[in-house]
């Protein structure tokens, strides 16, 4: 006697929604991740500008939010020798807030008109800075500039603003002497580890009753009259 031979039927519609199910999933996923940086934020720039900064960070077309690392926007952006340091927060609605900080930039060489940062890095700047920098007339030997740099970043920045050119000026007594001249049309005989004194410069001001002349801080303190 013959076997009778069922035949079983394919149950396709689990199958085409579990496909369907998995479509939307991935779509929906590759949507999100292509959702494009709405807003980005800068803070902490001076000499830079926020397109300057985008720019750096890779991020002028606004790309995807969400394959965009902040490791990489960071590593873009400390490429340039201004920036000390770069800080990245995420926050909702795609909103990307970069906090960044700039070597200060000290003065500028007369020589060969490139532009010192603290950390003794030389740069090329073909823009205006947003504070005055002084002109260094000549050149301070590679022992003493070290020194120079450490106090002389201990000058607050509104006194540095008012000099206007540095002169290394040693003598036989002072090897870590300076000449600055200052925008108002005095003069500062000074050594290196007493710049601080030259925080207290508009206090002086007034006790030279308006005299023009120079004022020596590196030996003793007084003022000498111009004729």
């Amino acid at each position: 006697m013959a076997k009778v031979i069922k035949k079983k039927k394919l149950r396709l519609l689990p199958f085409f929604i579990f496909i369907i199910v998995v479509a939307i999933i991935v779509f929906s996923c590759l949507f999100v991740l292509d959702t494009k940086v709405k807003n980005i934020i800068i803070t902490g720039n001076e000499v830079l500008s926020d397109d300057e900064i985008i720019e750096l960070a890779g991020l002028t077309n606004y790309p995807s939010f969400y394959k965009t690392l902040n490791i990489t926007i960071k590593n873009n952006i400390t490429k340039d020798p201004l920036i000390k340091s770069v800080n990245i927060n995420r926050s909702f609605y795609h909103i990307i807030e970069i906090e960044v900080e700039e070597y200060e930039i000290l003065y500028k060489r007369e020589d060969n008109g490139k532009y010192v940062l603290e950390n003794k890095e030389e740069i090329t700047l073909n823009k205006v800075t947003p504070y005055t920098i002084p002109r260094l007339i000549n050149e301070i030997p590679s022992n003493k500039l070290e020194s120079f740099i450490k106090y002389f970043k201990r000058i607050d920045l509104s006194i540095r603003e008012k000099i206007s050119e540095i002169t290394y000026v040693p003598n036989e007594f002072d090897e870590d002497r300076f000449f600055l001249y200052m925008d108002d049309g005095n003069s500062v005989y000074m050594t290196i580890t007493k710049f601080e004194r030259l925080n207290y410069y508009n206090d002086v001001l007034p006790q030279l009753d308006g005299k023009k002349g120079i004022l020596y801080l590196d030996s003793g303190n007084h003022f000498q009259i111009m004729e």
